[in-house]
């Protein structure tokens, strides 16, 4: 039995049937690779062999009316692949759009609590007879990195590596008296707990408004401009998806002297001016994003989520893109040390004394009221980069030939861009919601030009076309 960290369970507790809590990744191999060809029932007893060396992929969640704690994850005793190993074909023609349709659909379904918070849709059928994966997982079991470690565990480097030993979890089960028996010694400690965290964020509170006053603070909550993205979500989601040559954006980054993750946020920038000019609702104030940070190597806190998270400007208002990228890169060092200062573990030492009760009631009602579409607009986009390795990988035999990360969007911030690398490519995954964003393919399409842009500025760089030329291949 291991209990949930309080910022693992606030993804039970926010989560809603229009805000589905699902952490996904869109997989598009290529069969020809696997010894013997493509089989479903071969792949089958591949991933039952790798899932039998995971224990995360055999555990589930636990509670009891009597615990006043977070939940707890157990070994499910029933578990059974095909309850989540499912096997379905994409509508003709199979291009991206078709397929993009299908795994928006896949993602806006929530995730059976009575079973281990998981599933893995083999799709076939697509025009160039390649096959896709959509594997979803619950952002309580995951964050951005857990989720690339545990798929990264079911590929290899080779289409014929050997299968893994099974191993246990050593999780065991947890009867209703032990689960609320153990919450109550979880819960004693809290007054003290929370005694302790409020001198620590009053300095936030000051340290904050000191840094803003010299102009070296990352923006602050609720002072992001509206967009159609701030609004109410409904239960759809659309997704899109971009991809890029690491080496234009390592070439780019190299030349204006700034980090990887600057260049990506720039071009997230870059596709979202343009996105938004083409629909003349470009704000006169920069957008503001919020960039989850793992502090997987820095935090001693329990839980399978280990990120901070700092707000970050996206200087959207700025016109030349390699101005942008100048500003932008400026400003992400400033959020960058603020939020340092502020403390790694700040977002899980408040979440741990979230009430389960409380917390979903609230944001029941929140999404019930619409009130996502009457506050001021918390930030426009979250945006994730989580590194992938620089060689070639293969998903129970065949090769992957691109992975894209999808993240969940929230009622008042309806869009949500991570990147992946994967042996030198940088895949985008842009997930939202239709009935916002009806027109998804376009912001997703306007990231090679933006890449394009900042390489016209780079005097050495040759002009290079990137990225997916929309002609409905799937990049």
């Amino acid at each position: 039995m291991q209990r949930l960290s309080g910022l693992d369970a606030s993804f039970l507790y926010l989560e809603t049937p229009e805000q589905p809590l699902n952490v996904c990744g869109l997989m598009i191999l290529d069969p020809s690779t696997i010894p013997g060809g493509y089989d479903f029932a071969d792949l089958r007893t591949e991933l039952a062999a790798r899932v039998d060396a995971i224990p995360q992929f055999r555990m589930k969640i636990a509670d009891s009316p009597l615990n006043p704690d977070h939940p707890v994850w157990i070994d499910d005793a029933e578990f059974d692949l095909d309850r989540h190993l499912h096997r379905i074909a994409v509508p003709a023609p199979g291009t991206r759009t078709e397929l993009s349709e299908l795994c928006g659909h896949l993602a806006a379904q929530t995730l059976d609590r009575a079973k281990p918070l998981w599933e893995m849709w083999v799709i076939e059928n697509l025009a160039d007879g390649e096959v896709a994966v959509l594997a979803k997982m619950h952002h309580a079991g995951v964050d951005g990195v857990t989720a690339a470690v545990m798929v990264a565990q079911l590929c290899s480097l080779t289409p014929d590596a050997p299968r893994p030993e099974p191993v246990t979890s050593g999780a065991g089960g947890g009867s209703t008296l032990e689960i609320a028996l153990s919450g109550v010694a979880g819960v004693v400690t809290r007054p003290w707990d929370l005694l302790r965290l409020v001198p620590s964020a009053l300095g936030s509170v000051t340290t904050w408004v000191r840094r803003a006053r010299r102009g070296a603070a990352m923006p602050a909550p609720f002072t992001a401009p509206r967009t159609r993205f701030n609004a109410t979500l409904t239960s759809h989601r659309s997704i899109a998806w971009a991809r890029l040559d690491l080496a234009d954006v390592k070439a780019v980054a190299k030349e204006f002297d700034v980090k990887i993750n600057d260049v990506v946020t720039a071009l997230c920038a870059g596709a979202l001016r343009h996105y938004l000019e083409q629909h003349d609702e470009l704000p006169d104030s920069s957008l503001v994003g919020i960039v989850p940070v793992s502090v997987h190597d820095r935090s001693d806190r329990p839980g399978r989520n280990q990120v901070s998270a700092m707000f970050a400007d996206l200087h959207t208002d700025v016109a030349d893109p390699a101005e942008r990228l100048r500003t932008l890169a400026r400003a992400n060092s400033v959020s960058k040390e603020h939020s340092s200062e502020l403390g790694v573990t700040l977002l899980q030492d408040w979440s741990q004394l979230g009430t389960p009760a409380l917390l979903a009631t609230a944001m029941r009602a929140y999404a019930r009221l619409h009130l996502a579409d009457r506050h001021p607009a918390i930030h426009n986009i979250v945006i994730s980069n989580v590194p992938g390795p620089p060689v070639p990988l293969y998903f129970l035999g065949a090769r992957i030939t691109a992975m894209y990360p999808l993240g969940p969007v929230f009622h008042g911030a309806a869009l949500n861009v991570t990147v992946l690398s994967l042996d030198g490519k940088v895949d985008v995954g842009i997930v939202s919601c239709p009935d916002l964003a009806p027109d998804l393919w376009a912001l997703a399409d306007g990231f090679a030009p933006a890449l394009d842009e900042l390489l016209h500025a780079v005097p050495s760089m040759p002009h290079r076309t990137t990225g997916d030329d929309g002609d409905g291949d799937r990049g």
